[in-house]
This record gives structure tokens, C-alpha cells and sequence, in this order.
């Protein structure tokens, strides 16, 4: 990338901290992890940040202390004096009193990607990485790689990239880097989060159906994305999983912008094709344009992930990054907290958290985390126990997928779905899912159980992976006391 775009990104950065400066940002929900992040930013432009939120706690209340936003429960007092902006969160929704008070009085508002598309990303060079999986862990990895070329990129990512600390930064370099989600956008506003953010470079993973809670079938997910293609300019790239049908789809519906598509190794026409060279995703080499241009080891597992880094490497490619410095990074990537994370051992015994929650990631960490016992020459046994928390995963959209994600795995424990807002024929029916799997699995109804029973089985050289999008009532830390006192 050039110093000269570079250089007027700078002369933008610098007029859009002078327009923030010393105006009030008040943003509702700020305790949920995108909104804090959005306030780390805007702390950085200048402006003078308040929140409000129903559940003040650690850690995002720390967090929130140290950027010194002065956070308080919903009041009117809180819009007094009048903020020059209020942002209001994704979970924000009519009958709140400050959300009434807001539109009551004409209080100027707007969605958190709103804001970022506004106000964050004027003057920037956007990079979106969207798709059902793989977001996180591509969009960490991809401003790692930009960092790694000195082009000292911000970011906006949905997880915590180990070679952070964090996942927002206003960056000084023209890349800015976003988490791409496709979750719709506030209670005033049903188009997808990543239609806010102006990309003009654009990678889809991959495409299936998911958050059940909003979109009622693959189609009208498929529908949000083809508006997303429609809005990268001409001069932009589009980086493209040619393995992903549903991804070759959407591109056919309408594509007004260069696309480089990348694919595993032998596909007939992909300009990027990835291979593995170790079972576990540990190891494996890139090709572009039929000749091998990188190869590479990493501490990260799963073929998904070589997947990932294929697109990322695309896309630095795309921006001018050295095919060397691209090999440097992917191989010094530290990682995503959540993500396949050694949280503990005790006796022999390691305990691993991970972020999987629907079918296709769920067997890929799995499947990766077997194959990377095996690597090691380790003897012991996979636990997985799973958390269906998210609202697709508590209902029975995938009933049928789960049983087939567990083919590596020695014992599996199901923890009871919730039913909330649930019919009781809409929840996950996991105990025919552990039925369909075999002997080894198992719906154990609370945590205190499942810990007791895991403990008791578990010996010495096994791997325990936890699988939650929550905190699961802290059960790595309980898996791994139980386990010293057994």
C-alpha cells in the first residue's frame, strides 16, 4: 500500500479527531462487547464517552473504568445534559426508558455499525471478512499480517486476538479491519451489521444457515449478502471460497467488482488453492496461480483454519503485501482467545476452550483436536462437552446434523438446552442427538454434574474440549479443581 494513501488516510484521521473532539458519545448497552469496543474507538477520536447498561460487572465494567467512561443504569438522567449522539445497541429495544426519551425529545441516534461506517471508517481503506464461520480467526489473523508489513492497521473484531490484547483499535495505517457479522442491526434497523461498513475489500469464507432467531431460512441470509456484494466499489476486491456453493450463488446474483477466489488444492479453477501437510492443520503449503508460494507451520489446528489463512493471505496479497511477510505472519500468529485455548492441566489431564456453535464448526474443532492428540503421539482420550446455548443451537434447526459431528471424539456430554422462549417441540431434543452417537454420550442435566462426572472418568494424558459461546458457569476452572481433588 502506498505511503501517499497512507499519508491522506492521516489528514483524514486528524479532521475526524478534531470534529469528535470534546463531543458527548452516550451509548446504550455499552456493556455488551461490540458497544464497548465501538467506545474504545470513539475514546480514541476524542469524543467523550457515558454508557448506560441494565448489568454492570466485571470484566467489561473494569474495562470500561479503564477507558474512564462513566457508565450508570438506564435513566433519563443519563440523556441530561443532551449527549451530541446516542448509539444504541443491538439489544436495546422499545419500552426502555431512555430508548423512549430519546425518540420522545428528537435526541439524534443511530446503531452501533452505523456508527463505525460514519464516523470510524471515513477516509479508511475497509477490509470485511464475513461468512457463517471463520470470521474471528480471519479478521485476527488479517490484521496481524497488516501489522506484521508495518501498515499499522485498526481493526473492529467480534474476539480478543492474542497478538493484541484486544479486539478495537483506531489504528494509524489506512487498513481498517472488521468482523463482518450478518446479524441484523438494531430494533430500528434489520439490514445485516456488515452493510455498514463500506468494504472495499470483501472476503466470504463460506455461507450456511444460522441465527434462526432472525432469518427464516438460508434464502433470506443469502439475500443480505448479495446487498453486501452490491456495495463494493469497482476499485475494491472481492476474495471468494470457490469450495463454498452457496458463496459461487450469491457472486452469480450480481458481482460488479474484481474477485480472486480461493479454494483447496486441485480445484479446476481457484487463483489461491490451499493443502495440508499435517493432519491437525498444523502445517501446509499455498499456491497461487499453480505455483506453491508458501509454506508454513503454525500453532494453530483444523483444516478450517488453513482455509482461513489462505483467504487472508489472498487478501494481503491484494494490498500489496510481500508474499515473505504474509509467510512471517501466519507462521508467529498467536492466536484468538476462545479458540481451541488451553485453559488449565491438572494430573495428566489438559482442559480446552473453544467458541464452536453450529454443526460445521463444531466437527471441524473436534475432528482438529483428535488429530492433534495424534500428532503429539498422545494416548489419551477426547471429552467434548457442549453447551447448546445460542438461539439456533437450543432449537432443533440442526438436530439432524449433530449426532455426525462427534466421529473423533472418545465421550461426549450434552448439558441440558434451555427452553427459554421456546415451545417445548422447538428444543434441541439432545438426548436423541446423544442416542444417535452411541454409548459414549450423554445429556447430563447441570454443571455441577457434568463436572463431577467427568472428573471421575477422566485419566491422566486425556483432552477435555469445552464448547460454549458463554461463560458455561465457569466449568473449565471446575472441571480442573474437581480434577485435582479426585
Amino acid at each position: 500500500m502506498s505511503q501517499c494513501v497512507k499519508n491522506n488516510f492521516v489528514s483524514a484521521a486528524l479532521c475526524g479527531s478534531l470534529t469528535a473532539m470534546g463531543k458527548h458519545l452516550h451509548i446504550l448497552g455499552v456493556c455488551g462487547t461490540a458497544m464497548a469496543a465501538i467506545a474504545a474507538l470513539a475514546k480514541s477520536q476524542g469524543w467523550k464517552v457515558t454508557g448506560s447498561d441494565a448489568g454492570v460487572y466485571p470484566p467489561m465494567s473494569d474495562y470500561l473504568q479503564q477507558l474512564d467512561v462513566a457508565i450508570a443504569p438506564f435513566d433519563v438522567a443519563n440523556l441530561q445534559p443532551e449527549p451530541d449522539l446516542c448509539v444504541i445497541g443491538n439489544a436495546m429495544s422499545r419500552g426502555n426508558v431512555e430508548v423512549e426519551t430519546i425518540l420522545d425529545t428528537g435526541l439524534p441516534y443511530c446503531s452501533g455499525p452505523e456508527f463505525v461506517g460514519d464516523h470510524i471508517l471515513q477516509g479508511r481503506h475497509a477490509i470485511v471478512v464475513a461468512g457463517t464461520h471463520g470470521k474471528t480467526t480471519s479478521s485476527s489473523l488479517l490484521a496481524h499480517v497488516l501489522e506484521t508489513a508495518a501498515l499499522e492497521p485498526g481493526f473492529l473484531i467480534g474476539g480478543v486476538p492474542e497478538d493484541f490484547g484486544g479486539g478495537a483499535r483506531l489504528g494509524e495505517g489506512a487498513p481498517f479491519v472488521l468482523e463482518g457479522d450478518e446479524y441484523d442491526t438494531a430494533f430500528f434497523d434489520k439490514r445485516s451489521k456488515f452493510l455498514h461498513y463500506h468494504a472495499r475489500t470483501l472476503i466470504l469464507n463460506n455461507l450456511e444457515y444460522d441465527h434462526a432467531d432472525i432469518f427464516p431460512n438460508l434464502e433470506a441470509i443469502k439475500t443480505q449478502f448479495h446487498h453486501l456484494i452490491r456495495t463494493v466499489p469497482a476499485a475494491g476486491t472481492i476474495i471468494a471460497n470457490a469450495d463454498e456453493e452457496h458463496v459461487t450463488d450469491v457472486l452469480s446474483r450480481g458481482c460488479w467488482t474484481p474477485t480472486v477466489s480461493f479454494a483447496r488444492y486441485g480445484h479446476d479453477s481457484a487463483q489461491w488453492q490451499w493443502q495440508v501437510m499435517a493432519d491437525d492443520g498444523s502445517a501446509f503449503r499455498l499456491y497461487r496461480d499453480d505455483e506453491m508460494v508458501i509454506e508454513a507451520e503454525w500453532q494453530m489446528i483444523g483444516v478450517h483454519n488453513v482455509a482461513n489463512a489462505c483467504a487472508v493471505a489472498a487478501a494481503a496479497s491484494s494490498l500489496g503485501v510481500e508474499l515473505d511477510v504474509i509467510a512471517a505472519a501466519l507462521s508467529s500468529f498467536a492466536g484468538i482467545r476462545r479458540r481451541m485455548s488451553l485453559v488449565g492441566e491438572a494430573c495428566g489431564i489438559k482442559v480446552f476452550d473453544d467458541f464452536a456453535h453450529h454443526p460445521t464448526a463444531i466437527a471441524g474443532m473436534v475432528s482438529a483436536a483428535k488429530a492433534s492428540m495424534k500428532q503429539l503421539g498422545g494416548e489419551g482420550k477426547l471429552w467434548v462437552i457442549i453447551e447448546p446455548r445460542s438461539n439456533t443451537m437450543r432449537t432443533r434447526i440442526h438436530q439432524e446434523r449433530l449426532p455426525l459431528c462427534f466421529d473423533a471424539a472418545n465421550h461426549v456430554v450434552f448439558a441440558k438446552p434451555s427452553d427459554r422462549n421456546l415451545q417445548p417441540d422447538e428444543v434441541l431434543d439432545a438426548q436423541a442427538v446423544c442416542d444417535q452417537i452411541g454409548e459414549h454420550a450423554h445429556l447430563i442435566d447441570s454443571v455441577a454434574s457434568i463436572v463431577a462426572a467427568v472428573a471421575a472418568g477422566a485419566k491422566s494424558n486425556d483432552h477435555i474440549l469445552v464448547l460454549s459461546n458463554g461463560g458455561f458457569e465457569a466449568i473449565h476452572q471446575r472441571l480442573l479443581d474437581a480434577i485435582e481433588a479426585v
